[in-house]
């Protein structure tokens, strides 16, 4: 008695092992998916479809073919019918909120929601399909295992059902999965548009980070390095106008040393301007302009028309196309004159350069246009050249002017 008592925890110990070992959990989940969407399928059809057109229907044959008494009903069917379809869209919605934490909670798949609801529509109407065979096929192959108990015949037909089970509950899993990504979430142009938009989102942080770090090196550079060579020259300088009694070999040192120390400061005050010019952030693009103009080896007329600041980035990024195209004017028009006029229209900054040198400017040509087109489409901007052989020569930049 007692060893029949102890074989038979043992039996079922092994049997629940084989069990675990042949049918995992994820079978089960899928098996429990497979169910569940039974009901669910019955659910949403006939909320998506089963009570607006049924409700129309009514309406239809109410208004047809109802005798007068049944005026109530008739208004009734008609309000029914209306409402069911103006809620359709949040009853679309709501199903497929439900229908994604069913795909999350048992087989761990997440769905992305989608805008288009009549894919989501759709997807409901064909839920009770996937729904009735599913679970059909599903329930059918573990109860054969029932069958078995009542006729011992049919055990030849249940141990291959229930072999074939885990195999047919994973593959209305991913039947279901495949249908529900392809209409419960986002579309092609959906998943293109929100790719764009990350894009043009990190593309935008980077250059607010790299314009960031370089406001931060042109600060560290200018309350540091370029202090200290302040220093330096001043004291090289005064050694250099009261030492006059030292031996010649010791004055001409300490007069290289204050050239070079004086050369090396005005390096790197152009190479701290070229960085971020702290005038702009100070002044404005009126100000940080008219200084590249005076600084200019041609005459460049300046006309900024521009009320209020824009984005600190866009500023910048007007700043240095406006240097780096009165840099190429020195280096390539043989221009004896250059304008620079910024304004604002609309929403957009927009600064045209203009030179009256040789002529023939291209993208591919040598000139820094290239590099220009590319700060513009750093910030989602345009760039046009216009420079007919002999000139003029005309660079159009137009700029979101985000304030």
């Amino acid at each position: 008695m007692t060893s029949v008592e102890m074989a038979i925890p043992r039996r079922g110990g092994a049997l629940r092992t084989v069990l675990r070992a042949l049918w995992p959990a994820r079978t089960w989940r899928a098996t429990l998916h497979a169910l569940t969407g039974l009901p669910l399928g019955v659910a949403a059809f006939a909320l998506t479809c089963g009570l607006p057109v049924g409700a129309g229907y009514s309406a239809i044959w109410s208004l047809l073919y109802a005798s007068g008494d049944d005026l109530a009903l008739t208004i009734l069917f008609i309000v029914l019918t209306v409402t069911a379809t103006l809620a359709l869209p949040w009853v679309v919605r709501g199903l497929s909120a439900v229908q994604r934490r069913r795909f999350r909670a048992l087989l761990g798949v997440e769905i992305p929601p989608s805008h288009g609801w009549w894919r989501q529509a759709g997807y409901h109407v064909l839920s009770l399909v996937i729904g009735v065979s599913g679970a059909a096929a599903v329930a059918g192959c573990w109860s054969a295992t029932l069958l078995a108990w009542a006729e011992p015949v049919a055990l030849v037909l249940a141990v291959p059902a229930l072999v074939a089970a885990p195999w047919v509950a994973r593959v209305v899993a991913r039947a279901d999965t495949a249908a529900a990504r392809a209409l419960l979430g986002p579309s092609r142009t959906e998943e293109l548009s929100v790719r764009v938009a990350t894009l043009s989102r990190s593309r935008a942080e980077v250059v607010a980070a790299t314009d960031a770090e370089r406001r931060r090196i042109e600060r560290d550079l200018h309350d540091g390095a370029q202090q200290r060579l302040v220093s330096l020259a001043m004291n090289l300088g005064m050694a250099r106008a009261n030492l006059t009694d030292l031996p010649a070999p010791a004055r001409q040192a300490i007069v290289a040393a204050h050239d070079e120390a004086t050369q090396a400061l005005a390096e790197l005050r152009d190479f701290v301007r070229g960085l971020h010019p702290a005038v702009l952030d100070d002044r404005g693009l009126d100000a940080a302009l008219s200084g590249i103009a005076a600084r200019a080896p041609v005459p460049v007329r300046v006309a900024v028309s521009v009320p209020g600041r824009c984005s600190p980035v866009v500023e910048a990024v007007a700043y240095f196309v406006v240097s780096e195209a009165l840099t190429n004017i020195a280096r390539h028009a043989h221009a004896s004159r250059a304008e620079v006029t910024v304004d604002r229209v609309a929403d957009r900054l927009r600064v045209v350069v203009t030179d009256d040198g040789r002529g023939g400017a291209t993208l591919d040509g040598g000139t820094g246009l290239r590099g220009l087109a590319q700060r513009a489409a750093s910030v989602d901007g345009t760039f046009a050249v216009h420079s007919p052989a002999g000139g003029p020569t005309t660079v159009t930049v137009e700029l979101p002017c985000g304030s």
